[in-house]
């Protein structure tokens, strides 16, 4: 599982189309593949599952007690305040953020000689962590990107490697991987406790500011009004929100970017499609909404490659799918990346299709596509993504033909924290006149 777990969990799924149960250790598995029972145990059931307590134990080391690790009535009071930072109305507010960090980037590379390979799965990460900086503390913060790349990617490891191991690493261990981890740690805890101090006393003398930081200070929950967030309970948001709000986006743009390689003739009617909606202007919220082949290509790209790996839950009670019980304490796991080839709810699986999620097309079976979860636990962050994504994507094919080299074989899709392609992704970028 450790080697190859998407590979392991395709042969399970072969060989059990809908349910199938195993001991790993002192632990019982269930893996559901059904679209139909993943959505009545994550939306029907939801009240009688929790995250699983290993996985919750690993995000923790760097996003601290934030939504996305805590449980019950914690959760719920976190969700509810942090929810109105992301909904349409406000991800369209930060959309001129996401054409200034995707402006600077590509436009640099215009400067560069022309015919050389590009790293975009560096560019990507370089772009969306530049936005959710701006999104979260309105000024530019990436003063070293690649030290905070790194650190960042470290920790991405560390803790996938947790989960395959008989329990968690004590940090107190001194094991090269445990002091390598607790190094990068402390550059991203500098990194985040420098801005939030800095955007304390800057935001002083700029009231207009809206950004998610600002909101965070003054968020409050509806049941109880007169509470806000503490300084810990900051931090471990904006270190969520600075975490999640770019690695998954910068994946998924990796993916797409190699696809639409792979697919010029796709590319070329994306290319049409964004030149004559866009007639050389920035992309809004209003213009993506009119690029249905945009949509479509990266909703395509999600289900092939979705950044999400897998979802967990541990069953507080016996819960019952079917004719099938799961019994108490079984950690049940969901893997979208495996239902979203399924043929059953895909014709051609394996192909590159982009026209399955064109307005008119047949409809998809609910619940075979879920990149970013269903349920309560639906990535608060799923509007903004798709938003990033398409602004990125309008303004990388305003400027560029995306290339992929000769005799380059397609990369191997291997697990961290998100999807990531094992051997990298190198394209050549040819300048559109």
């Amino acid at each position: 599982m450790s080697k190859d777990y998407l590979n392991f969990a395709t042969r399970l799924q072969h060989q059990h189309a809908n349910i199938a149960r195993f001991s790993l250790l002192n632990v019982r598995v269930t893996h559901v593949f059904n679209p139909l029972w993943m959505r009545n145990v994550l939306v029907d059931q939801n009240h009688n599952l929790i995250r699983w307590e290993r996985a919750t134990q690993v995000f923790s080391l760097s996003m601290g007690q934030s939504v996305l690790v805590s449980e019950g009535d914690q959760w719920q009071r976190q969700r509810r305040m942090l929810q109105p930072g992301f909904s349409p109305k406000r991800v369209a507010g930060y959309t001129q953020l996401m054409v200034q960090a995707a402006r600077e980037a590509l436009d640099g590379l215009a400067l560069e000689p022309k015919g050389q390979e590009v790293d975009m799965e560096q560019l990507m990460t370089h772009i969306t962590l530049d936005v959710i900086s701006r999104t979260l503390f309105t000024q530019p913060t990436l003063h070293q990107p690649k030290a905070l790349t790194q650190a960042i990617q470290t920790l991405s490891h560390f803790g996938y490697s947790q989960l395959f191991l008989p329990f968690n690493l004590p940090m107190w261990l001194p094991l090269p991987s445990v002091l390598k981890a607790k190094r990068a740690l402390r550059v991203l805890q500098g990194f985040i406790k420098a801005n939030l101090a800095k955007h304390e006393q800057d935001a002083r003398a700029h009231p207009e500011w809206d950004d998610l930081v600002t909101m965070f200070r003054a968020a409050r929950d509806p049941q109880h009004p007169d509470v806000g967030m503490d300084s810990q309970e900051l931090y471990d948001q904006t270190a969520l929100m600075f975490l999640a709000g770019h690695e998954t986006t910068a994946s998924a743009m990796t993916w797409w970017c190699g696809l639409m390689a792979q697919h010029p003739e796709v590319a070329q009617r994306v290319q049409d499609e964004v030149r004559h909606t866009l007639q050389g202007q920035d992309p809004s919220p209003e213009t993506v909404a009119d690029m249905p082949w945009l949509q479509a290509s990266l909703k395509e790209s999600l289900r092939l490659y979705p950044p999400a790996l897998i979802f967990t839950r541990m069953a507080c009670t016996d819960l019952q799918i079917g004719s099938i019980t799961i019994p108490k304490g079984d950690l049940i796991a969901m893997t979208p990346y495996v239902v979203h080839r399924d043929p059953r709810w895909y014709e051609s699986p394996e192909a590159f299709r982009p026209e399955r999620f064109l307005p008119g097309a047949p409809e998809i079976e609910r619940g075979a596509w879920i990149p970013f979860g269903t349920g309560p636990r639906v990535c608060m962050g799923q509007h903004f993504a798709m938003m990033e994504m398409a602004v990125v994507a309008a303004m990388l094919l305003q400027r560029f033909n995306l290339v992929w080299p000769t005799d380059t074989p397609w990369p191997h899709a291997k697990m961290a924290v998100s999807l990531r392609p094992e051997t990298g992704m190198k394209l050549m970028l040819v300048p559109r006149h």
